[in-house]
């Protein structure tokens, strides 16, 4: 087991929520058993394998967002399909033990699923491609119980333009399908997800929004300076409008490996926003070598304890780990 004690004690009472992982994209592709406790991947070999159920329960973990990703490189059509296709292949691993995990939308299933025990599984898209222009396919992702979507990935599509990638353009916003799409995910209780998209839709969809919006994973310029990262003015955009930020574990985006930068970005969130707008969002399982010491869900608590260690309130640390999240998904009804 990792983690004190003290740290321990704070994910009993605070179960970690987690913003971003791409396991269901390996569940699909190599049959990935979310069931099996996996040892964690080799050093600089790591692209999956992060998380599984023991792990997430031996991590202290409430519930997981799991990311759906289709990878739009010359295609146009069937990404709403692979999409699908995750889906199933969560509902076909909860089907085998539904004890254990369960499919869960808002804050009061989450907080259902932990009294019986079981680890809640959210579902979030990465990247509006994959509605192949059509607002029917929201309705119809939302009606399976998805509940974000990050407007892009990295590449251009037909709602904006990428933060880094094919097609970006620095000085253009949200096209009008993109407008569009946000104002039908609020009305169908879908979160708008922020991250990978450029400064400009970024603010635009800041500015029309009218439920919180989120960044699911994500590094902070205040910290780090990269293109991946969002900057003070970002963070201020999501904070006004009661939205989180969560910070990826990812060393390339945070500025160094370890728990360190982790923290840093963090305590940067808090310095510019305060304590309701950070979050997690380790984009596990994302094609990621994660930093050291979070190589795998079971090991979370050893950020708490490096947050402990930094002076940071039990509270404001309970936040992070859970409470942030369900405030987003209580008003994003």
């Amino acid at each position: 087991m990792h983690g004190s004690p003290e740290a321990r004690a704070l994910h009993d009472l605070y179960p970690a929520i987690d913003l971003h992982a791409d396991s269901l994209m390996w569940s699909r592709w190599v049959n990935y058993d979310l069931h099996a406790r996996h040892e964690p991947p080799l050093p600089f070999a790591a692209l999956g394998g992060h998380v599984d159920v023991p792990r997430m329960k031996e991590g202290g973990m409430g519930a997981q967002f799991f990311g759906l990703v289709s990878l739009p490189i010359g295609q146009r059509h069937g990404l709403a399909r692979v999409i699908d296709e995750q889906i199933d292949a969560l509902e076909g691993q909860i089907s085998r033990a539904p004890h254990r995990i369960i499919k869960v939308r808002t804050a009061a299933e989450i907080e259902a699923a932990r009294a019986r025990g079981q680890v809640g599984a959210l579902l979030g898209i990465e990247g509006g491609h994959a509605l192949e222009g059509s607002l029917d396919k929201l309705a119809h992702f939302a009606r399976r119980g998805v509940r974000y979507l990050s407007l892009c990935h990295f590449s251009r599509n037909e709602l904006c333009y990428p933060a880094y990638g094919r097609g970006r353009q620095d000085d253009a916003g949200l096209t009008q399908f993109g407008r569009e799409v946000v104002a039908a995910c609020e009305d169908l209780g879908v979160v708008v997800d922020l991250a990978h998209i450029n400064r400009a839709g970024f603010l635009e969809a800041c500015a029309m929004a009218k439920r919180p919006p989120i960044v699911s994973h994500t590094g902070v310029i205040g910290a780090f300076e990269h293109w991946r990262n969002v900057d003070d003015a970002q963070l201020r955009a999501i904070a006004d409008k009661g939205g989180v930020v969560g910070v990826i574990f990812c060393p390339q985006f945070l500025g160094g490996d370890g728990l360190a930068p982790v923290v840093k970005h963090l305590k940067h969130i808090i310095d510019v926003c305060g304590e309701d707008t950070p979050a997690l969002g380790s984009d596990w399982d994302g094609f990621i070598v994660p930093t050291r010491d979070l190589c795998d869900a079971a090991r979370l608590p050893l950020l708490t304890d490096a947050l402990l260690a930094s002076g940071m309130r039990p509270e404001a640390i309970g936040k992070i780990l859970r409470g942030n999240v369900m405030r987003v998904l209580a008003d994003v009804p």
